[in-house]
């Protein structure tokens, strides 16, 4: 379905109103749909076909879902998402994608362009409720029905801060004192958390579809489990290699961890394991990663499409490495039943920035504490440079994994 067509269909139909920034949001709205039988619209109609009888059409009436995409200006999220946008049309539903962050002029045009859908939308499903975007959004719709998708694990604080009537605040700027631009966007950002607060009389309901572990969620707030079961009917059993697999992390990005202290625990992690590849995260920038290909010998891949899905369709080592983030909780759940492990090193304090928020250990902890079906490892020093050479010394220069979605 061409842009234009999934733009007209958001503007004539009410429905539902998806607002994605990233793949991984964008894997869950499709995730939820899956799992809640919600349909795909024009196209292949109920997305999975092959859902339970539980959750099939004949329990739930078809429903028309639309994905807006506001796309952001890094190119790697932008592929990823463009393919993400090729599975959800081949599922059937209408995507719109929106240049939102395309020049000075481009959110009027976005917001502009979205109001009479927002207005008319019976439910909203989100994926990042602390995106100024989406708050701002939020002040538009009057769907008494509202969705947050996971995230990540920024999921986890977003439930703690609103159960606490926090203003909302991602994780790692915790802690410092909020800017001018807080300051002028704290209105809106006070009005999205109470249209994400549920009424006491059920005129607002509020839904989290999450596969992060929230025990005590606030009062009124449905959660509901995401279990990944749309990637595995979609996707694999994967081929499982010999070996390991490192996935990357953009916490020296977001300015948590030292450049220096992570590229040597890398190295320490792939010599102790035997990993031969390394998954970059799609925010982690090219220097770094060649800096990391050169010291480590390891092979740089930056995936074409969320882990998740790139685990799942292989091929894929036998054991997968990690340090603190949403994959240890995730991977399990989109590998069940498969031979593959999941191990997860503690970020050990030494590593954290001058500038590190002082909430950062003990969330990346509670990241790595709360992970289920992982194995734990303790952080460790890197070696000294005379004992590395059982690592690789070719320096591998970052590839791409072209792989393309089964038929």
């Amino acid at each position: 379905m061409s842009v234009r067509s999934g733009r007209r269909a958001a503007t004539t139909r009410r429905g539902t109103l998806a607002f994605v920034e990233s793949p991984v949001q964008l894997l869950n709205v499709l995730e939820w749909a899956y799992t809640t039988g919600r349909g795909g619209g024009a196209g292949s109609g109920t997305v999975g076909g092959d859902l339970p009888p539980h959750l099939g059409g004949g329990d739930l009436p078809p429903e028309e879902l639309t994905l807006v995409v506001l796309s952001p200006t890094d190119p790697m999220t932008r592929g990823q998402l463009r393919r993400m946008a090729e599975l959800a049309r081949g599922e059937g539903f209408h995507v719109r994608w929106e240049e939102a962050r395309g020049g000075a002029s481009a959110p009027f045009h976005t917001i502009g362009g979205l109001a009479g859908p927002l207005r008319r939308a019976r439910r909203i499903v989100i994926g990042d409720p602390f995106s100024r975007y989406v708050q701002l959004l939020l002040t538009i719709t009057r769907a008494r029905d509202l969705v947050v998708v996971d995230d990540g694990t920024a999921t986890m604080e977003f439930i703690s801060q609103l159960a606490r009537g926090e203003r909302l605040v991602r994780w790692h700027r915790r802690g410092g004192r909020p800017g001018p631009r807080d300051v002028v966007f704290m209105p809106v950002s006070s009005k999205a958390r109470r249209r994400l607060t549920p009424s006491p009389s059920g005129d607002r309901r509020v839904e989290v579809f999450s596969s992060m572990p929230i025990e005590t969620p606030p009062d009124g707030v449905t959660v509901t489990v995401n279990s990944f079961s749309w990637t595995r009917a979609r996707f694999g059993p994967p081929r499982i290699t010999k070996g390991a697999d490192l996935v990357g992390t953009s916490l020296v990005e977001t300015g948590v961890v030292d450049l220096d202290r992570y590229i040597e625990a890398v190295q320490a992690l792939a010599r102790t394991h035997g990993a031969a590849r390394y998954f970059a995260h799609r925010r982690e920038s090219s220097e770094k990663l060649h800096r990391l290909a050169v010291d480590t010998g390891l092979q740089v891949v930056r995936p074409d499409l969320p882990l998740e899905l790139i685990a799942r369709r292989g091929p894929i080592g036998r054991t997968i490495l990690s340090f603190p983030s949403t994959v240890v909780h995730t991977l399990p759940l989109a590998l069940a039943g498969t031979d593959v492990k999941v191990a997860v090193m503690d970020i050990d304090p030494t590593w954290l920035t001058d500038s590190a928020s002082p909430r950062a250990q003990g969330f990346l902890s509670g990241v790595t504490g709360t992970a289920r079906d992982v194995q734990r490892l303790a952080s460790q020093a890197a070696p000294p440079p005379e004992e590395s050479g059982g690592l690789a010394t070719a320096a591998g220069a970052p590839s791409s994994l072209g792989q393309t979605a089964p038929a």
